[in-house]
């Protein structure tokens, strides 16, 4: 009896084991992967462009070269400032809209809430080139066209539906009583909102925060079209002039490519307490 118990335990061990060398043999290829292409880029962003063609697979001389002459001799501050404006725009405008609507959708009953709920996210799965026509069309309309307002409200087209289904998600997972307590206190709607319930919103607000920022910062298909002057030009439409029919500068790509990662990597570094939380609860349903 001792000895088939002791088999038994061993032979868990044994599982167990393998299960343990499976699992981590997996995350660290998962993590290469995703660490090998930053890892590449911003090796190539320190070579010279003839070594980059001659000797792509050996280090050899590194330099900072490439991030001077993309910084002083292109227009890449001006696309880094005009990336930032937009982005940061977007955030403010599609956090707002979409806090007071996932907050509403929460906490009020209408007609047609739940097919509206839905259509927020059925919209997230059609390209951003479904919307280019109309919106190019809308936008000339205003007079929004090559303006930051006008990239700005499409870029919103994508985020706000998104960011209010995922708020409203998180929403639902506050209690009511704390609205029915500000109430009784005699705080307006608005009060209780702004006061109660945003606070206690925090880690889903900043996944939406994280969301908005980086879909407007890496945004391409509204920005080459609706922005048409060169200093308009956000960073991912401004770098693709690096590339043209006959020359593609690798260096400054990749040097630019570098570049354009840090604000992002800057919005997950002060947001990224409440990531985990906000993702979580959003997907709970009380």
């Amino acid at each position: 009896m001792t000895d088939t118990v002791h088999r038994r335990g061993n032979q868990r061990g044994q599982r167990s084991l393998l299960s343990s060398t499976a699992l981590h043999t997996t995350l660290v290829l998962a993590s290469v992967v995703a660490v090998f292409p930053v890892a590449w880029v911003t090796l190539t962003s320190l070579k010279t462009d003839r070594n980059t063609w001659t000797r792509p697979d050996e280090v050899g001389a590194l330099g900072l070269d490439n991030y001077s002459q993309v910084l002083g001799s292109t227009e890449f501050l001006t696309w880094f400032a005009n990336s930032l404006i937009v982005a940061s725009a977007t955030t403010v405008f599609a956090v707002v809209i979409a806090a007071t609507a996932g907050y509403a959708a929460s906490r009020m009953r209408f007609p047609g809430k739940r097919p509206l709920m839905w259509s927020f996210l059925i919209t997230q799965m059609f390209p951003a080139a479904v919307l280019i026509v109309p919106l190019y069309n809308v936008l000339s309309e205003l007079g929004l066209l090559d303006s930051y307002g006008g990239l700005v409200l499409a870029c919103s087209t994508v985020a706000v539906p998104y960011c209010a289904w995922m708020l409203k998600g998180y929403f639902d997972t506050i209690p009511v009583s704390i609205d029915e307590a500000g109430r009784v206190d005699g705080l307006s709607p608005f009060g209780t909102f702004w006061r109660l319930i945003v606070p206690l919103a925090k880690p889903g607000i900043a996944v939406t925060v994280f969301y908005s920022f980086v879909t407007a910062w890496g945004e391409v298909a509204f920005a080459g079209v609706f922005m048409q002057s060169q200093d308009h030009y956000t960073l991912p439409v401004g770098m693709a002039t690096f590339v043209s029919d006959f020359k593609a500068e690798w260096g400054l790509l990749t040097a630019g490519s570098v570049l354009v990662m840090v604000p992002s990597a800057v919005v997950f570094f002060l947001v990224q307490r409440h990531l985990v939380a906000g993702l979580t609860a959003g997907g709970v349903k009380s």
